[in-house]
């Protein structure tokens, strides 16, 4: 039984179902050139809110190994924000620390439901890498489901080659379950990675 908060941002509601933590693990399958990434790992990610129009987004993951591993190896920790993507006005601040100019009223329901279109909810979403590399999705939320791509993908020299990715996630049977599509190390888009998570 998902519970939903009453207390939520106009701009959050779409996004509501997702708040709270997901435990669970998952499986990596990704072959590039002669190297084959195969076996079972554990994730934690984490939905909140403090008032903004926004989801904080927290997430790590451990490799468990093929059969017969001893240890887990941390794979990545990631941090970022969820959106609902629309137009910002002067009663919005920004760029950087600039106030709004204009007066700004509570968004409402009609509000948000003015950004619907026939596929869903435009969404944004930003999500930083343990190694520093930055990715900017956009993409579409439809009732329980998640679906978005990289518009734009930001990594330091130092780090693996990774250009692209699409993620999917959905609420079946109270489970959180996603799927995580990439483009890297000389490969093409392709899936190297999924897992079900439950809500602790």
């Amino acid at each position: 039984m998902i519970e939903l908060p009453t207390d939520l941002p106009a701009d959050l509601a779409p996004l509501s179902w997702l708040l709270g933590v997901w435990e669970g693990t998952g499986v990596i399958e990704y072959t590039a050139g002669e190297q084959r990434y195969q076996g079972e790992f554990s994730h934690r990610v984490s939905f909140s809110h403090d008032g903004g129009a926004f989801l904080n987004y927290a997430a790590s993951a451990s490799f468990l190994g093929a059969e017969g591993t001893d240890e887990p190896v941390d794979l990545l920790a990631e941090t970022g924000f969820w959106r609902l993507a629309r137009p910002r006005t002067d009663a919005d601040p920004g760029p950087a620390l600039l106030p709004p100019t204009a007066e700004s009223t509570p968004r409402t329901a009609d509000d948000v439901e003015a950004l619907r279109t026939d596929d869903g909810f435009p969404l944004e979403v930003s999500v930083t890498h343990s190694d520093g590399t930055l990715e900017l999705y956009l993409g579409r939320i439809a009732g329980p489901r998640i679906d978005i791509a990289t518009d734009a993908v930001v990594r330091p020299a130092g780090t693996k080659a990774y250009s692209a990715a699409t993620r999917m996630y959905g609420l079946v049977d109270a489970h959180l379950l996603w799927a995580w599509d990439i483009t890297a190390l000389g490969e093409k888009l392709k899936s190297h990675a999924s897992a079900r998570l439950a809500k602790v």
